[in-house]
């Protein structure tokens, strides 16, 4: 497990690399970021001042090794925009991002397994051909329309909820979150259920699809035909044989939480890390731009590897193959 570890970790530093190289050379291709930056009112030598103090006067080449060198410091260098440190612009937006993706993870999960797994169960019932055609719906509306139809519909027809902002904040335990306020909790309702829309309907399917293999296979009929209770067959067998399936696509759903809230931050002005790359993309700030694009290429990569190593858990399968592969 160790090893696996270490291989990880080293294939995370290549990926980190070369997302940093392709981000330089995107910016780059894609224009000048003092043009963005400076008003074109600028005399000629306040201009050359501007590119000479945010590092722009040098080659390619050399700007990307000065960016490596503080990188290796755990510098991602100062906004071009906001001239701060760029950690702590991040620092400042990350808890916005986090609470709106525990919000909609909890909805997600706490309504996808249980109907999911319902529709596996009893696939003719008419609750589980709701939930799958309701599954389908959530699958193939885009997020953004989706969630202008929910500001239309309860923050202007019934007008019973906020459509924008984060709302009042409150502090429990060195914690700072809209989460502690009812005031907050109204605000994240909407933007959250927009979120978790999508990925409800993902493990709906996906818990459904699992559960239907599984409750075919012999051993499930052997436990049936000896007087099995239903209730021990479903929780003992059949939730312990689709753990890995969920598993998978909770790992890469709960990274696109917080890595892909874009659209919804746009959408509900959510004061969040999607907002930020928004603005940053638009001026070309590139030091935000990569420091958001490393944190999400680590955040997937942590969350893989939770993933892998919940795997060895569930299924001693997994774990048997680890330890064949580490003997060899």
């Amino acid at each position: 497990m160790l090893l696996f570890a270490l291989r990880r970790a080293l294939q995370a530093l290549g990926v980190l690399l070369a997302l940093t190289l392709l981000v330089f050379v995107g910016v780059w291709m894609i224009g000048n970021p003092a043009d963005a930056l400076i008003s074109p009112d600028a005399s000629m030598a306040e201009r050359e001042a501007a590119i000479r103090a945010l590092g722009l006067d040098q080659p390619l080449w050399r700007q990307y090794l000065d960016f490596l060198g503080g990188l290796l410091k755990g510098d991602f260098g100062s906004s071009f925009v906001y001239r701060e440190p760029v950690t702590a612009i991040l620092a400042s937006r990350l808890g916005a991002s986090l609470e709106l993706a525990f919000a909609a993870f909890v909805i997600a999960v706490g309504v996808s397994i249980p109907l999911g797994l319902y529709a596996g169960l009893r696939p003719e019932a008419r609750l589980s051909r709701a939930a799958m055609g309701l599954s389908l719906l959530g699958v193939s509306i885009p997020q953004f329309w989706q969630g202008m139809v929910l500001i239309i519909l309860f923050g202007i027809w019934l007008a019973i909820l906020p459509v924008g902002g984060r709302g009042e904040t409150a502090t429990f335990l060195g914690i700072t979150s809209s989460l502690f306020t009812l005031d907050g909790l109204m605000h994240l309702l909407l933007p959250a259920v927009n979120m978790a829309l999508l990925k409800m309907s993902l493990l709906m399917r996906v818990t459904r699809a699992a559960v239907m293999e599984v409750k075919s296979l012999d051993y499930i009929r052997f436990a049936r035909a000896k007087g099995v209770r239903p209730h021990r067959i479903v929780t003992r067998h059949i939730l312990g044989n689709i753990l890995l399936p969920v598993l998978t696509v909770l790992g890469i759903e709960i990274g696109n939480l917080v890595a892909y809230a874009v659209i919804t931050e746009t959408v509900f002005s959510w004061p969040g890390l999607g907002r930020l790359l928004i603005s940053s993309i638009q001026v070309l700030d590139r030091p935000v731009i990569i420091a958001y694009l490393c944190f999400t290429a680590l955040l997937f990569i942590l969350l893989n590897l939770i993933v892998d190593i919940l795997y060895t858990v569930v299924d001693p399968r997994v774990r048997d193959a680890l330890h064949a592969g580490g003997a060899k």
